[in-house]
């Protein structure tokens, strides 16, 4: 993605945001560069016609999992269906030389691995892939490194939390989840020391 401050309208537009499954947004990842028409929710995507310069048709660069972007990739609204949308087509990590906070944050929560680096790299990067076809690159985010097919190797921070998150495929749910014994443990410990709250509760809730 070879343009810079490329926001989120533009990753997933917004006429797709209708839906909050989390799933069906891949198709429509950067809808309004991929295909000549206008898109809409529960069109037939396969018969669309096809925008045949833009990057993601190119036979070259099927089945990518990187995407290499340019400064400030995901700025505008704040929308979590743009990092649904990308990984959902296939990406695991971006790099670019910024990114907007909150979809950075939101990359994480989706399991996404957005690298910043500095942006010398991402168009000494660039320059590589657009002369080699095949180019490839190796994330190792044990070690934080990525490395480059002519073994040049450069490493990217993360907060060890999210590596851990990232590396255990845990979202926030999940983490909850590893607690469900001391949950369970504590709402009952809850009913027995204060169980009219409880009687309030299930008197509020609709009858089965």
């Amino acid at each position: 993605m070879d343009r810079a401050n490329v926001d989120t309208d533009l990753i997933i537009p917004k006429q797709f945001l209708k839906s909050i499954k989390r799933t069906g947004f891949g198709v429509n990842l950067f809808d309004e560069l991929r295909y000549l028409d206008r898109g809409e929710p529960g069109m037939e995507n396969r018969s669309r016609p096809l925008n045949p310069d833009f990057a993601l048709n190119l036979p070259r660069y099927q089945g990518a999992s990187i995407l290499l972007a340019r400064k400030n990739f995901g700025c505008g609204s704040s929308r979590e269906h743009a990092p649904w949308a990308i990984e959902e087509f296939g990406f695991r990590a971006i790099i670019a030389p910024s990114f907007a906070d909150i979809f950075y944050n939101n990359c994480f929560k989706n399991g996404l691995l957005p690298i910043p680096v500095p942006e010398t790299l991402v168009s000494q990067l660039f320059n590589e892939m657009y002369a080699e076809e095949g180019y490839a690159l190796q994330i190792d985010l044990t070690k934080q490194t990525v490395t480059t097919p002519g073994g040049q190797i450069f490493e990217f921070e993360i907060d060890v939390f999210r590596k851990h998150c990232l590396l255990e495929g845990l979202d926030e749910i999940a983490l909850s989840l590893r607690d469900a014994d001391a949950i369970r443990a504590y709402e009952a410990q809850r009913k027995r020391v204060c169980p009219w709250l409880f009687d309030a509760l299930n008197s509020e809730l609709p009858p089965a």
